[in-house]
């Protein structure tokens, strides 16, 4: 309806399908990304249920274009007993995904283990 608010946001959650529960502790990083260039635009940490405490981006701070998540799952991995200190085969890992209407809510979880992760768009 003309008039309305935009009521878009971007949210995300881990889960850890080698241990069968949420994912708490997991930095996020997202960029914005345009051409050749990668702008971060928020950081933050997943809680106790493996989700971020709000969504990563809402209303008019969501646009059209295109993101990226970088999840940093070897710190996780390694902190929760996973993964040792060499070379991981999954350290971040990033998905890069378009959001092409401002207005619907776009929901981007990871599932991961140490040697496998995915991903799809959420309700």
């Amino acid at each position: 309806m003309a008039g309305e608010a935009k009521t878009g946001r971007l949210t995300t959650h881990v889960l850890d399908t080698a241990k069968g529960k949420p994912a708490a502790g997991v930095k996020i990083a997202l960029y914005r990304i345009s051409g050749q260039s990668h702008r971060k635009i928020a950081e933050v940490v997943t809680n106790a249920d493996g989700r971020t405490d709000a969504p990563m981006l809402s209303g008019a701070k969501l646009t059209e274009g295109d993101y990226e998540l970088v999840f940093f799952a070897g710190d996780y991995l390694r902190a929760s007993g996973q993964a040792g200190e060499g070379t991981l085969f999954l350290d971040q890992i990033p998905i890069r995904f378009g959001i092409p209407d401002a207005t619907q809510h776009y929901h981007v979880p990871l599932l991961i283990s140490p040697f496998a992760y995915s991903t799809y768009r959420g309700s």
